[in-house]
């Protein structure tokens, strides 16, 4: 889970978001820990993939913020 603090802020700032965007990170850490569990130590690229890989489980308000940075 600790991995998992790093990860989003890196997928946000690497789609053009800003760092302070903090509320990506909230809206995402239950369904990364839910879904993506077994892939948080392979990298952001395999957090990202998996959570893309469960989109139609996501919550709303992690699959409004992939959509809203482009994913």
């Amino acid at each position: 889970m600790a991995r998992f603090l790093f990860i989003l802020p890196l997928i946000l700032c690497a789609s053009g978001a800003s760092a302070q965007q903090q509320p990506g990170h909230d809206a995402c850490a239950r369904d990364v820990t839910r879904f993506c569990r077994p892939v948080m130590n392979n990298g952001d690229g395999a957090v990202l993939a998996c959570l893309k890989e469960h989109r139609a489980r996501l919550t709303k308000a992690c699959d409004k913020v992939l959509t809203d940075h482009g994913q």
